[in-house]
């Protein structure tokens, strides 16, 4: 797929960080973004500079995602491309033992269940909503009718301690890749996931210095933490490639990740 003012794209979570850079890059080649993400002001500000729209949703509800859909589609056009970049993270291991008291207390499923409807559910509900629209339109010259990339993590296939619920949320995510792409093979959509490592988005730049100086080193090479625009640069691979489909890939820095 060419990237041209012909395109619409619709990126989750773009307001800031990987989905950012994401916008800003496609934004680049003339793409008209539509930004999906909580954070009014600062998404509106994207969208106002990038000359595209904000739509405020929750990708846990049927109802916000429908709306925002609806409003993207009446500012930008049907969308050709979806980046689902919306997600969150927790920390809590799956039972714990209290230091003082011992106390021994398991983790509430109710608090794993909230990272995997946001993450996976979330992720899954907007492909499908998204792939609906994109069958309306016709094929390109090229054989695509769509491409959708979505964000896992490297925690996808070495999760740390405490990160049960965010590891299992984006391992599924690897998971439902490759069926999601058979799903759709006659159809002229792709599907394709970017498993990051440490990048520096606003939650790791806002660590402390001597942390963010630790994380950096333990990546193999190059020694820093990523650019959420290399981030970027792979959504755009993915999305021009037209021979990359079904495919998870890792962009870190050949990081793997130790057990805490």
């Amino acid at each position: 797929m060419q990237l041209n003012s012909d395109i619409a794209a619709i990126i989750t979570g773009g307001a800031s960080g990987l989905g950012a850079a994401t916008a800003k890059r496609l934004a680049s080649h003339g793409v008209k973004v539509a930004i999906f993400d909580m954070n009014e002001a600062v998404g509106q500000a994207l969208a106002s500079e990038l000359g595209g729209v904000y739509c405020n949703v929750d990708v846990t509800s049927d109802e916000q995602v429908d709306a925002a859909f609806a409003k993207a589609r009446a500012a930008v056009g049907q969308e050709r491309i979806l980046v689902n970049c919306a997600g969150t993270a927790d920390a809590v291991k799956t039972a714990s033992r209290d230091k003082k008291t011992g106390e021994i207390r398991p983790c509430a499923a109710d608090r794993f269940d909230r990272i995997i409807q946001i993450n996976l559910v979330g992720t899954f509900r907007c492909i499908a909503k998204s792939v609906a629209g994109m069958l309306t339109l016709a094929l390109l010259a090229d054989g695509d009718r769509g491409a959708i990339v979505n964000t896992a993590s490297a925690a996808a296939q070495d999760g740390q301690a405490g990160q049960a619920s965010y590891a299992a949320s984006k391992a599924a995510i690897v998971g439902m890749t490759l069926p999601i792409a058979r799903d759709l093979m006659d159809e002229g959509v792709r599907v394709n996931t970017i498993m990051p490592g440490l990048f520096g988005t606003p939650l790791l730049m806002g660590l402390p210095d001597n942390v963010k100086q630790a994380l950096a080193a333990s990546v193999p090479c190059p020694k820093r933490l990523g650019d959420p625009d290399e981030f970027a640069q792979a959504v755009e691979f993915l999305v021009t490639c037209g021979y990359m489909n079904a495919e998870s890939i890792r962009v870190d820095g050949a990081i793997r990740m130790a057990p805490r």
